[in-house]
């Protein structure tokens, strides 16, 4: 994003995916061709894609990137470890208490002193995932409707569901259900806790956008006595007691000022990559959710679905929840920059600090950070 940004027109390329966190910069930067405008000259049916898909990625009804690889956070956990401590392994906790009764059956059982695993990744569990809880829990990250009613002026996450949550997490570590693997810059640090020959986790949420290397690695041997029927996939746990979640991954955005001939090609690639069949083979073989509902009809995803359930869960979970302003995940100009700001607070809080006086400095810097880039947009 930031060589795009800092690259002259003529070196930027016709076609960019960017993640879910630009949406507002890449709407502002008046460098793009919006996805509507392409619909509309060329009568693209957008029918069977997902609505939300959609909502995703539109601001004030405009469609500025076509979703195209779509995944949310879902649990990642030990079946075998279920068993051992007495907990179905075909009934997963979905509410943060049941995530708690189970963590605490593991405990208590012998079967793993570190029966969840959290991260504070920016991109995860210190940002991406706290905006999918406040959206579970039908409320606001950022005023505005989350900046889809109007431009953000400020996060929210200081009120009561905030501290709560941060309450929660951080209890969770000092009561010994818990462990924290750190920013995880990588990604993988929590799966690979899991698998620890010496302590290994018991569940850990982790993007459902991973599933298909998590299987594909556990099939190659990396972990000794594991197999990828070993490891199950449940709804991501979060307030109440119904999966719910927004949109993320990323999108497909065309660059303007490029010739007709490579816009067309352009447009026409992005066709390509949302095809049904293309759709169906793309989630098959990665954990991605397809943005269209006609590609689960199609195999491979079709079979894929029957025969390895834990890959319609992510999907599922984009069909439930509420459909009211917050399942949009918030547009903020500065999105990218917020996220790490509250990751620093998570890794805070995760280490003892105090919960309200954290979140209530990490808000006062997220909502300089707001400003400013309004100031300069």
């Amino acid at each position: 994003m930031d060589k795009y940004v800092a690259a002259s027109s003529s070196s930027r390329p016709t076609i960019i995916q960017l993640p879910d966190y630009a949406l507002q910069q890449f709407a502002d930067s008046g460098t793009i061709i919006p996805t509507s405008a392409c619909i509309e000259a060329s009568g693209f049916d957008t029918d069977p894609i997902l609505p939300r898909a959609l909502g995703a990625y539109s601001l004030e009804g405009v469609l500025w990137g076509m979703p195209f690889n779509v995944s949310n956070p879902v649990l990642y956990y030990n079946r075998n470890m279920f068993t051992d401590a007495g907990l179905d392994p075909d009934d997963p906790p979905v509410s943060l208490e049941e995530w708690r009764d189970a963590a605490l059956a593991i405990v208590d059982s012998g079967v793993s002193v570190n029966p969840v695993v959290l991260d504070s990744s920016p991109n995860a569990g210190g940002g991406w995932f706290i905006e999918q809880w406040f959206g579970r829990a039908g409320e606001l990250y950022a005023n505005n409707g989350n900046g889809r009613l109007a431009r953000a002026t400020e996060v929210l996450y200081d009120n009561d569901l905030g501290a709560e949550l941060m309450t929660f997490l951080q209890d969770m570590i000092n009561d010994g259900l818990a462990m924290t693997v750190g920013d995880n810059a990588g990604g993988q640090d929590n799966f690979l806790k899991l698998v620890d020959p010496a302590t290994p986790g018991a569940m850990t949420i982790g993007t459902s956008a991973a599933m298909g290397t998590v299987l594909q690695a556990l099939g190659s041997g990396i972990a000794p006595g594991l197999t990828e029927e070993d490891f199950d996939v449940g709804p991501m746990p979060g307030p109440g007691p119904e999966p719910g979640v927004q949109v993320g991954g990323a999108s497909l955005w065309i660059v303007a000022d490029k010739p007709d001939e490579q816009t067309a090609a352009a447009w026409d690639f992005v066709k390509y990559a949302v095809e049904a069949q293309t759709q169906s083979t793309w989630a098959a073989a990665t954990g991605y959710v397809p943005m269209r509902a006609d590609a689960t009809e199609l195999d491979p995803l079709a079979e894929t679905y029957v025969t390895d359930p834990r890959f319609r869960v992510a999907y599922d979970q984009v069909l439930s929840g509420s459909d009211d302003i917050t399942a949009n995940a918030p547009a903020l100009g500065p999105l990218r920059a917020v996220r790490a700001e509250t990751a620093r607070a998570t890794a805070a809080i995760f280490g003892g600090a105090d919960v309200e006086a954290t979140l209530a400095d990490a808000v006062v810097a997220d909502n300089a950070l707001i400003a400013s880039y309004d100031e300069r947009n």
